[in-house]
Formats: C-alpha cells, sequence, structure tokens
C-alpha cells in the first residue's frame, strides 16, 4: 500500500535481504549514501549553526552535534534514513536553561547546560533499556503526517526571506506572510531569480527520465549549477552567500562543568527542571520524528523505537562531553536524505565526514554558496512533505482522518510541533472514544459506559492467549486503537518460537479497528510472512474481513459489520474470514 507521503518509488520489495540494511551489510550502497551525505552535509553546515547561534551557544557547538551524531548512529542502528543533528525545537529550551543555571550568563550557563544534557542522555539510555520508547506506537498516522506536511509548509514560508535577499522582523509562519507585501519593494532581483530558477530546475529534473539526471539528485545539479551562475555572472552580496567563520575553533571546546553544577546546591532544581524538560522534548520529538520519517522510507523499512532512543541517550552524553548541543533525529535533513538516495546509516557518517571537511579544508569554497540556492532546495523538501497529493490521500482514509490531519497541520505551523501533534492525539482520542460508544453518551450510567471506553483504549486488547499442537492463537476483545497498540506490539514479540502457526483472532466484541492499528497490522503481516523463511510461522488475521470498512481504502476505519457496510477491498481479501 503507498502511503501518501511516499518521497520515492524504487522496485517492490518483499523480502527482508532485498532490502537495504545498517551496519557492514550496508556499505555496498556507499555510492548512493555518499552523494546523498554531501548534499545532507550542505544543509546541515548552516543549519547547526544557525541552531547553535538560536540557543546561545559558539556556532562550532551546533556542527559538532550533528559530527557526533553522524560518527555515533551508524554503528548503534535503529533506524535507517534518519539523519540526526541538533534541533531547533530545543533551542528555547536551551537557552533557557543557560539562563537559569549561570544566573543570566551564557558564559557561565553553558557548560552548566552541557551538564545538563549529558544527564538526559544517561536518562534516556535507562529508558530505552526499559523498553519505554514503544509508547510512540500512541501518534496517530494522521497526526504523523499532518505533523510532516505542517514541516513542510514551514520550511517553504521560512525561505521566503532568503528568496528576496533581505531579512525579515518576523521569524514564525503567520509573521512572515503578513510581512511579504511589506518587503516586496525591497527584493533583491539577482537573488529572487536566482533562487526561483534553481527550483524550476530542480523540479524540472524531478520530474525528468533518464540516467543523465540520475548520476546527481535534482538538487545537487542545482546546487552546483547555481553556485557557478553566482560566482561568474550574478553580483550576490556577502550577506546572501553562506558563511562559515575564519576560525571556527578559536574559542576552543566548551567541556561541561560538573563541580560548578554540583558544588551549588542551589542549582540543583533548575538543573533538574531543564534535565526534565529536555528528557520530555527531546524524547517526544525524537520518537515522533522516526515515526514520521518511516512513512517516507520508499523501502518501507521500520525503525525500532528502543534501539533509536538508546542511540540519541549515547549521542547526547558523547555530544555534551565535546561540547556539543543536544542531538535529536530532524525531519528536514532526512527528507534530503531520501531525495538524494541516502539508503543506510551510513549516509550519516559520510555526512559528518563532509561537515567536518567542510569547516577545516573547503570553507573559502563554501562561502561561494547563495543562501537562495540551499533555499530552493529546502522549498523542493517542503513540497515533497506537503503536495496536495498528501491531503488527497488521508481524505481518501476517511473524513476523521481529514479532520485530524488537517487539525494537527493548522495547530502545528501557529505554535510548534509538540502542541500541534499533542492536539492530533488529542482529537483521536475523542473520536475513538465516540466510535467505541457507538456514538452514544445518553441514558442511566453513561459516566461509568464513559470511564470503561476509555479504560478499553488503553488496555491490552488480547483477552486470551492459546498454544495447541504448533498454533498459537490471541483472542482480540476490545478495541484496537494506535492507544493499546504497543500492547499488541509486545503480544507480537512474545510469539513461542516453536510456533507453525500464529492466528490473530479478532472477536465479534471488538468495536473499533482504527486507521493507525490497520495499517500497522497490514503492514506487520506483510513483513512477518515474508521475512521468514521455511519452517517459519505464518500470521493470519481471523476476523478481520468480516469488519466493515468506512471507505474503499484498505487502511480505514472498521466498525462492526452491518448490512449497509461497504464492500471489502479486494486487495485485503484473501478468503472467506482471513486476510
Amino acid at each position: 500500500m503507498s502511503t501518501a507521503t511516499e518521497i520515492a518509488a524504487p522496485k517492490p520489495v518483499t523480502h527482508r535481504q532485498d532490502k537495504p540494511q545498517n551496519g557492514l551489510a550496508g556499505l555496498k550502497h556507499w555510492r548512493y549514501d555518499l552523494r546523498s551525505g554531501f548534499m545532507v552535509a550542505m544543509i546541515s553546515l548552516p543549519f547547526s549553526m544557525g541552531i547553535a547561534i538560536t540557543s546561545g551557544a559558539p556556532p562550532v557547538c551546533g556542527i559538532m552535534s550533528a559530527v557526533i551524531a553522524g560518527f555515533v548512529l551508524p554503528f548503534m542502528g535503529g533506524s535507517y534514513v534518519t539523519i540526526s543533528g541538533p534541533a531547533a525545537g530545543l533551542a528555547p529550551a536551551l537557552f533557557a536553561g543557560m539562563i537559569a543555571l549561570g544566573d543570566g550568563d551564557l558564559a557561565v550557563g553553558y557548560p552548566r547546560v552541557l551538564v545538563a544534557i549529558c544527564i538526559a542522555g544517561v536518562v534516556q539510555f535507562v529508558l530505552a533499556k526499559l523498553k519505554v520508547a514503544r509508547l510512540s506506537a500512541i501518534f496517530p498516522a494522521a497526526a504523523i503526517e499532518g505533523m510532516l506536511a505542517a514541516i513542510g509548509l514551514l520550511i517553504i514560508v521560512k525561505q521566503i526571506p532568503l528568496f528576496f535577499g533581505v531579512p525579515f522582523e518576523g521569524h514564525e509562519f503567520w509573521h512572515i506572510l503578513r510581512e511579504v507585501p511589506q518587503q516586496l519593494s525591497a527584493i533583491h532581483p539577482e537573488v529572487f531569480w536566482l533562487g526561483v530558477g534553481c527550483t524550476a530546475l530542480i523540479f524540472t529534473l524531478a520530474a525528468l527520465p533518464g540516467r543523465l539526471f540520475k548520476i546527481m539528485p535534482p538538487a545537487m545539479w542545482a546546487f552546483v549549477l547555481g553556485t557557478v551562475v553566482a560566482q561568474f555572472f550574478l553580483p550576490i552580496s556577502p550577506e546572501n552567500l553562506i558563511h562559515v567563520p575564519d576560525a571556527p575553533l578559536k574559542n576552543g571546546i566548551v567541556l561541561p562543568d560538573f563541580r560548578g553544577v554540583f558544588a551549588h546546591s542551589e542549582l540543583w532544581g533548575s538543573l533538574a527542571v531543564v534535565v526534565v524538560t529536555l528528557v520530555l522534548i527531546d524524547g517526544a520529538e525524537s520518537l515522533a520524528t522516526i515515526a514520521a520519517v518511516d512513512k517516507l522510507d520508499p523501502y518501507r523499512r521500520k525503525s525500532d523505537p528502543d534501539r533509536t532512543l538508546l542511540a540519541m541517550g549515547t549521542s547526547n552524553v558523547a555530544s555534551s562531553l565535546l561540547g556539543g548541543l543536544t542531538i535529536i533525529p530532524g525531519i528536514v535533513k532526512s527528507t534530503a536524505n531520501i531525495l538524494g538516495g541516502g539508503r543506510t546509516q551510513w549516509a550519516n557518517f559520510y555526512n559528518a565526514c563532509f561537515l567536518l571537511s567542510f569547516l577545516f579544508f573547503a570553507r573559502g569554497l563554501i562561502n561561494m554558496v547563495p543562501t537562495c540556492v540551499l533555499a530552493s532546495i529546502l522549498i523542493f523538501i517542503g513540497y515533497k512533505l506537503c503536495r496536495p497529493k498528501v491531503w488527497k490521500h488521508m481524505a481518501s482514509v476517511g473524513k476523521e482522518q481529514l479532520f485530524i490531519f488537517a487539525t494537527t497541520v493548522v495547530v502545528t505551523v501557529s505554535t510548534d510541533l509538540l502542541i500541534g501533534l499533542a492536539a492530533g492525539v488529542g482529537i483521536k482520542f475523542v473520536l475513538c472514544l465516540w466510535y467505541n460508544l457507538g456514538g452514544v453518551l445518553t441514558g442511566q450510567g453513561w459516566p461509568r459506559r464513559l470511564a470503561q471506553s476509555c479504560g478499553d483504549l488503553v488496555r491490552n486488547p488480547v483477552g486470551r492467549r492459546e498454544f495447541a499442537e504448533g498454533t498459537y492463537e490471541l483472542h482480540v476483545d476490545r478495541p484496537m486503537v494506535c492507544f493499546n497498540l504497543f500492547h499488541l506490539i509486545r503480544e507480537m514479540d512474545r510469539i513461542p518460537k516453536n510456533a507453525k502457526q500464529v492466528n490473530l483472532q479478532i472477536s465479534d466484541k471488538v468495536t473499533l479497528i482504527d486507521h493507525t492499528t490497520c495499517e500497522n497490522l497490514l503492514h506487520y503481516m506483510d513483513q512477518f510472512n515474508n521475512s521468514n523463511g521455511a519452517g517459519r510461522p505464518r500470521l493470519e488475521l481471523q476476523g478481520f474481513a468480516e469488519m466493515r470498512q468506512t471507505t474503499p481504502d484498505e487502511s480505514s476505519i472498521r466498525l462492526p459489520n452491518r448490512r449497509d457496510a461497504l464492500p471489502m477491498s479486494t486487495a485485503c481479501r484473501k478468503g472467506n474470514d482471513v486476510v
């Protein structure tokens, strides 16, 4: 099943061995990962420096974080095409932490914030060992899609000042749009038309077939040609070019001030607040981001959230000890990696190598690149995340999914990512509750029914397990929704090793299977049955086909069958009641 946010379309693959893997096995894809790593590094360089400055830290600290992430994550795995580094979403929290721990002095506060980052990394490490990251399954698919689309819109709008060649006073989504009419008279024509030309070139090359344009991704052609045109034909002013500092390590590497923090007990309360804030924001954004990137992966591979959280914790500890910022998976760089053809975590490694090369050996060349050329690449990335096909797909899944999706988009662009995601999750819970109650919230004893229904949405949907003669059966008797999906994932991980057949029996007590669970069940069954060799068990979903779809899309909400039910999709039906 194709998803709304599908970025690329490689040849269909069904067996695990056909899909690119991390580790030594992934080195055979070095050509794809190398060229993608270069493109990601070009985007990561100004991003990392800008995030560091916004956080109140020296610019080199942002680059150091991206480099450490690139050297740690490929060896710890967890995800496949996710690119990690410093995050803009954590910049306000880091800045506030420096002020609180340094009594208003950023120079004093930064070494102390590094202590908080180190402790937060240790906490993430412990949480990963406790398998807490599986709770990431509670994020509804429509909310994740909405988060991606919102990020796409934010990316596009935030490139407008770079296309105009003038700084804007506003930095938020609606503020930038309101300021556009005022800045029209101040546009630098050479910057604007170079940006427009590079954008048109990327979209044109992306739509053209042919081997010539597959040697390098379209964005790379625009990057090279745009830089050449700017240097030889257009008078681009220095303020509209990338600027790498002459001596990036002039102030040296800042080390964490453990002694200064632990010697002053009055700082411990503030330290605890900063640590908890970093763990919550970093953890929530990391897990939501890897779920989103999995939807973009053309090979439909699933990341391991616990292993990813473990890698994030390790990276944060290493980053803090070397003076770097917090590390988190990034949607923009990850999408750039996919569009650039990256296939494994080695793209992250090559990204780190290129960053170091740019910093120490190619500063002069990098300073020739116009910022509007990078902006054109980012606009292409943003469009891929929020293109009309995404909205059309969500509408085809169901009106309620489109509502969750659109609400997440609007709230995210108006506030921030976490609030937008929380809004999507909240609306999804209310809708699931409504469906589970059958749309009726009246009559005697309704408070008790409401409380019981809320509990059913988060309890383990599996009520009984049976194992006899090599057949393992899981009997489901509660709603199957994203809020209790992690229970089902845990049940599937406990399948006996000597089982020859696994049946997931969906009883008539199940009042709802939501879109997120349908999507995951169909994907999991496909992966389970096609990844196992001879002698391995097979998985069947029994009773799934007897529930009615609310739309023809196979991943739409499923409710108890009625006479007016929609006919089952032929793609789902492989028997009378077995998918």
